[in-house]
């Protein structure tokens, strides 16, 4: 995990809040790498997170046989593994109605008329859990005010470019440089300014005692 910023100072209390987030949110053993960047001078704050690959998607045949009656318009459900229950019966009631599903009783699910397709309908989806997890550690490390974002998302890598008006390239272009480095799983990198980024504080700017000079590496 690394966090980059051209006041040290700020560089801290942003690895202190990434870490204690993805705690709260309990993803930090989910969560392969984060890379933010960081600069309240212009603004720009970007966040990288690449997560861990999980277990496929489970579908209704793992844990349940189905049948149809064309003559009742009924569709029989046995359930064979009583976990993935109640996210079955969450998704029928979604697809269906709630009126039309019927549970005569723990390993029995009914559906009247039915019309989803029950052959290989994902119940239970590891990924997908495991993203929402993610995207909302991810909305509680954005500082506030930072309105505008930028989305990208590459299997299993989201970027997130924000701004408190509008997005510049060069933003996008330094988003772009992270994830190229993220996926060459660099363990060390400078801490530098790009080209294309020019900062220039303002006059009452103060720089804190505590800031580095860019150049200096970070190591995880």
């Amino acid at each position: 995990m690394q966090v980059e910023c051209y006041d040290e100072s700020g560089r801290e209390v942003y690895d202190m809040i990434l870490r204690q987030i993805l705690q709260e949110v309990q993803v930090t053993r989910a969560v392969k790498d984060v890379q933010i960047y960081v600069d309240p001078r212009e603004p720009v704050f970007i966040i990288v997170v690449q997560y861990e690959k999980t277990a496929p998607p489970v579908v209704l045949e793992d844990f349940a046989e189905y049948e149809y009656d064309t003559e009742a318009n009924e569709a029989f459900i046995k359930i064979k593994n009583e976990n993935y229950l109640p996210e079955l019966l969450k998704k029928l009631w979604e697809l269906e109605g709630r009126n039309k599903i019927h549970q005569p009783s723990r390993f029995e699910v009914i559906i009247d008329d039915p019309q989803l397709k029950l052959e290989g309908m994902v119940v239970h989806d590891p990924e997908e859990d495991l993203k929402k997890k993610v995207y909302d550690a991810i909305f509680r490390i954005i500082p506030e005010g930072f309105r505008v974002v930028e989305h990208y998302s590459e299997g299993n890598i989201i970027a997130l470019t924000c701004s408190d008006e509008y997005i510049k390239e060069e933003y996008l272009e330094k988003t772009r440089q992270i994830i190229k480095r993220m996926k060459e799983n660099k363990k060390s990198y400078e801490v530098t300014t790009p080209p294309d980024i020019k900062v220039k504080p303002s006059k009452d700017a103060k720089t804190s005692p505590a800031s580095t000079k860019l150049g200096r590496k970070f190591y995880e």
